[in-house]
């Protein structure tokens, strides 16, 4: 009875919520600047003339296991007890801030609690006990530990365990069978039947890398579904757990074709990355995917806070050398941020002089390749011979994103220079690229895209790439930038392949902040209230289905 109280005087306050200690409270016009920092869009697509029956009906099914998908990233981000504490929120503008977030930490500034009680954002979100100490975790003796598919519990004596996916969120799975079950009945696509049926075994078992291998071989379906845990940049603890998510996905056949030239490449590509030799003798996988799609319903991780306008799967290490990896370009998403965010923020603050050289073609080929440059530079260290991934240990997924940028930008360099690439140049797409920093570094540093952006801002601006005229704004020195990009793409690949976690993390510690000069122009674009990303409307309803 106190407890409930408490919880009926906290939310008669203002903007207080929840009903976890100490409320915190905000002026209205706070939290509502906040969620408005969020531009709405809509997640539609021509499903009436690009789908069958049987694909629409497809589609509600997906969606329905997306919905599942989200209950799970709940929990194992914020935690479901933590949930349930949220529907004390009367302030619907707070309500709505909490769920951008999927908790009651704000994403986008330093994972800052905005709702009071529940204290600073646990470093292993909830895939593990909140109150476990390191010695607990080094002495709990089981392999299964550091099982990416898998959350560590108490047990009834306070014992620490392992528990796999599928027994962890049994419930929730056994409802995704079941939809698994009829969608597979429906799918006349023979890669689509085979990829849903692997996926199915995938979750039952935690076992993910058959169900990756079919999905790289499913190249003609005209729908997507991409499920299941995925990313693991939520557990900042061991950079180890993967979260829950769901993409649905609607090919767009016209741009897809303009894409498919560049698949045969890649190997090639391999050999141009400006860095040593002995970094770049792996050879990519050429059966990967390069395809364009409308997305129509997230879930989960990539629905949290920023969202995500590219794919590249699968991370599987093996995957990726057997038969390279599927790079999904989201279109309408790209569009939408670029329009949204890209053109307000490069109208303030790029000189007039170079204003023009931001274009969309140049903003979806610096995304585009930034997916394909994932599947580049290597894999395993040439020092012990260990996956990357592992060697770097939490620094790795940072670097990555930093890898995947530059490179990105390298390639659509060569490209260009070769003719291959010919709706944009290279002054536009390095303008576009030093305008989407501004747009992506105001995601803060809190996870490994954030930490990313705010290196190579911080090296380009150490290198001369950028200059500020009397007015502030940005004028680019196109000849440097073309030297930083290689010595920042060198820099990283040298990192990754000689797996040096020390000098990862010093390096990041030092260059992947927000410098004050650098917060001056965070501020401007703030005060001139320029979204920092968008929320979606989407749904069965939303899509006439």
């Amino acid at each position: 009875m106190k407890k409930l109280i408490i919880c009926i005087m906290a939310i008669t306050t203002l903007a207080a919520v929840g009903c976890k200690g100490n409320q915190t409270t905000h002026p209205e016009s706070e939290i509502e600047k906040k969620v408005a920092e969020y531009a709405e869009f809509t997640l539609t697509s021509d499903l009436v003339n690009n789908l069958t029956d049987n694909e629409k009906q497809l589609v509600k099914l997906f969606i329905e296991i997306g919905e599942v998908m989200d209950d799970i990233y709940w929990d194992e981000y914020f935690g479901n007890e933590n949930r349930r504490s949220l529907d004390t929120i009367t302030d619907p503008a707070v309500r709505a801030f909490a769920e951008i977030h999927y908790g009651a930490w704000d994403r986008l500034d330093a994972e800052r609690p905005f709702i009071g009680g529940y204290g600073e954002r646990p470093a292993g979100a909830n895939f593990y006990p909140t109150d476990m100490t390191p010695e607990e975790y080094a002495t709990l003796d089981d392999q299964q530990k550091m099982n990416q598919y898998s959350v560590i519990r108490r047990n009834a004596e306070g014992k620490l365990i392992e528990l796999p996916y599928h027994e962890a969120y049994a419930t929730e799975l056994q409802k995704v069978d079941s939809l698994l079950e009829k969608a597979i009945g429906l799918a006349d696509n023979p890669g689509m039947k085979a990829y849903l049926t692997a996926r199915r075994q995938a979750l039952r078992t935690d076992d993910y890398f058959e169900s990756d291998m079919v999905w790289m071989d499913m190249k003609d379906s005209r729908l997507d579904f991409v499920v299941g845990p995925i990313e693991n940049y939520d557990d900042q603890l061991n950079g180890l757990k993967c979260s829950h998510e769901a993409f649905v996905l609607v090919k767009d056949e016209e741009w897809s074709n303009r894409l498919a030239q560049f698949v045969s490449l890649l190997p090639e590509m391999q050999k141009l990355l400006p860095c040593e030799d002995k970094y770049k003798q792996e050879t990519p996988g050429t059966e990967c995917d390069l395809n364009v799609y409308d997305v129509i319903y997230y879930a989960g991780d990539c629905n949290a806070a920023s969202k995500t306008i590219a794919i590249n799967l699968p991370n599987d290490e093996r995957v990726q050398l057997a038969k390279g990896s599927r790079r999904l370009q989201l279109k309408n998403a790209m569009k939408a941020k670029y329009d949204k965010i890209l053109i307000p923020i490069a109208d303030l603050m790029i000189c007039p002089e170079q204003r023009n050289n931001i274009t969309f073609p140049a903003f979806f080929g610096n995304t585009c390749y930034h997916e394909v440059a994932h599947g580049l530079g290597i894999k395993n260290t040439i020092t012990s011979h260990i996956p990357c991934r592992k060697a770097l240990g939490a620094q790795y997924s940072a670097w990555e994103e930093a890898k995947a940028d530059v490179c990105g930008l390298f390639l659509t360099q060569q490209l260009i220079e070769r003719g291959l690439i010919t709706d944009c140049t290279v002054e536009q797409n390095i303008t576009t690229f030093i305008a989407g920093l501004l747009r992506s570094v105001r995601f803060g540093a809190t996870e490994a895209h954030g930490v990313a952006n705010m290196m190579c801002y911080n090296y380009f601006q150490d290198h001369g790439v950028f200059s500020r005229d009397t007015e502030g704004k940005y004028v680019i020195d196109y000849d440097k930038a073309k030297e930083a990009m290689c010595g920042w793409a060198a820099l990283i690949i040298k990192v990754e392949g000689d797996g040096d976690i020390d000098f990862a993390t010093k390096y990041a510690a030092e260059n992947g902040k927000v410098r004050p000069d650098l917060q001056k122009d965070l501020d401007a674009i703030r005060d001139a209230n320029i979204p920092r990303d968008i929320r979606y409307n989407q749904g069965v309803a939303v899509l006439g289905l």
